[in-house]
């Protein structure tokens, strides 16, 4: 009991584990033993918490267009700024999926857009957050957190040093845990972790494009030229829909932890026809609302990353110089409600793996 304690009051006070005790516990039950206990609890608590029908967003929640939002003429190559996103519920709410830039501009261009709005017709009070990543100004690259993968050191680790943060423009949480994700991890010319054939991959290639797609289909396979690969369940988009089958009750290839027809915190990366990179991300979500999302957003094919509360984070930063080292203090999140704050990724004990968007060389 002694040594339970001290083990337990460790993982209580490691940020590391979450911002939230509750979400400390969870992560500690989970690696001793009780993953059952804790994902039968969270369920029985969502089930009881499920966002409300009907209603009206909390004042500011749909954040009003701010900035310029317009295709540059001269500068580094980009792409067209995305049309505006159709809301779901109606009437629409003045701002509503209209685009801001945010974080720190590229070539004097805007690499970040951002836009708020219901996921939606039935809850109508719920607001979600999507951002655009410019990916001919952004590249991407994939840290591991202290915990996960595991198995390091690697050559991207929490926290962001010095250097990288000079270019930073946005950073965002990866997938489950690796237990939970079905799927394989490759970093620094390793395979921490055998990549699954047909799992959702996050592919980043040397020069930090990157893509997203179903592991060994449409010539997705290992070359020498990619650096990173992070899988994560299967699909949630292909073609530009939904994929076939996608069901809320399935556990097997959507997640066993929560029941994917609770609406939860939730998280989901896609790559568009241009190219572009679409984040999703915030509260009352299950994974069929988080599809039809990404799909609205512009998603040719896209997957879900980590949910719950603590862990759904996307975060911009927008230094005062061009060259000024991203760091919490300039950090902005996504949607005010996030748990996680723009911190977190400057943290040498986060466990969990991310993603960052630079600035791409030269720019």
């Amino acid at each position: 009991m002694v040594v339970t304690g001290i083990s337990l009051a460790g993982a209580l006070a490691n940020p590391s584990l979450g911002t939230s005790v509750s979400a400390r516990f969870a992560e500690w039950a989970r690696d001793h033993g009780g993953a059952g206990i804790v994902t039968w609890s969270e369920n029985l608590w969502y089930s009881h918490h499920q966002p409300p029908v009907g209603g009206t967003p909390a004042k500011g929640a749909i954040v009003p267009p701010h900035g310029q939002v317009a295709t540059a003429t001269s500068g580094p190559p980009h792409l067209p700024v995305p049309a505006p996103i159709q809301p779901f519920a109606n009437p629409p709410i003045a701002g509503e999926g209209q685009w801001s830039p945010a974080g720190r501009p590229v070539g004097g261009i805007p690499a970040v857009y951002e836009t708020t709005l219901r996921p939606d017709p039935v809850h109508t009070s719920t607001v979600v957050g999507v951002a655009w990543m410019d990916t001919k100004l952004l590249r991407a690259t994939l840290y591991s957190g202290s915990s996960i993968p595991g198995g390091g050191p690697y050559a991207h680790t929490a926290p962001v040093q010095a250097g990288p943060a000079t270019s930073l423009v946005a950073a965002f949480n990866a997938g489950f845990r690796m237990q939970d994700a079905n799927g394989g991890y490759y970093t620094d010319g390793r395979t921490v972790l055998p990549l699954q054939p047909g799992a959702a991959s996050f592919v980043i290639y040397q020069n930090g494009t990157s893509t997203i797609g179903a592991w060994g289909q449409n010539g997705l396979v290992m070359t020498p030229d990619i650096v990173a690969v992070r899988q994560n369940l299967d699909l949630l988009v292909d073609g530009g829909q939904p994929v076939a089958g996608l069901n809320a009750s399935d556990t097997s290839q959507w997640g066993r932890t929560l029941g994917n027809q609770i609406y939860v915190w939730r998280s989901g990366v896609g790559i568009t026809a241009t190219g572009a990179l679409v984040y999703v991300g915030g509260p009352g979500l299950n994974i069929t609302t988080l599809a039809d999302l990404l799909v609205r957003a512009g998603a040719v094919r896209a997957m879900e990353l980590d949910i719950n509360t603590d862990w759904v984070n996307f975060a911009t930063y927008a230094p005062s110089l061009p060259s000024g080292p991203a760091s919490s203090v300039n950090g902005t999140d996504l949607l005010s409600t996030m748990v996680g704050t723009p911190a977190r990724y400057f943290q040498p004990s986060w466990s969990r793996d991310f993603f960052t968007m630079s600035a791409a060389a030269g720019q």
